[in-house]
């Protein structure tokens, strides 16, 4: 009996990574998330001052720096300001949309 030797292409295949579980390493990171997740804290009236006078100083095409909560994690940005809408209750960014009740910390990085 003569063996034919397998193409190089061929015998890479058998040693390719293979996922026996589908969704494993999904349903993995999704309970990782859900886990690290917290429940929203209150400010200090001190903070609170401080992002109030920030919001009346700030102008179209700031760049700011905003600390927010976000769906159980507090989160960072820099980016301009697009909108101020005292009337919707939230600022409108470059790429985000938040909710002024979500702010933690504002600051004006570049005024213009």
């Amino acid at each position: 009996m003569v063996r034919t030797k397998m193409p190089r292409s061929e015998r890479a295949k058998q040693f390719a990574p293979f996922d026996a579980l589908k969704g494993l390493q999904k349903a993995l990171r999704l309970k990782e998330y859900e886990h690290d997740r917290i429940i929203k804290g209150d400010i200090n009236e001190e903070m609170v001052d401080k992002i109030s006078n920030n919001l009346l100083k700030v102008k179209k095409n700031d760049m700011i720096y905003v600390k927010y909560y976000e769906d159980g994690y507090y989160k960072e940005l820099q980016s301009k300001l697009k909108k101020l809408e005292i009337a919707k209750n939230q600022i409108e960014l470059e790429k985000k949309v938040i909710n002024l009740s979500d702010i933690f910390d504002l600051d004006i990085l570049d005024s213009n």
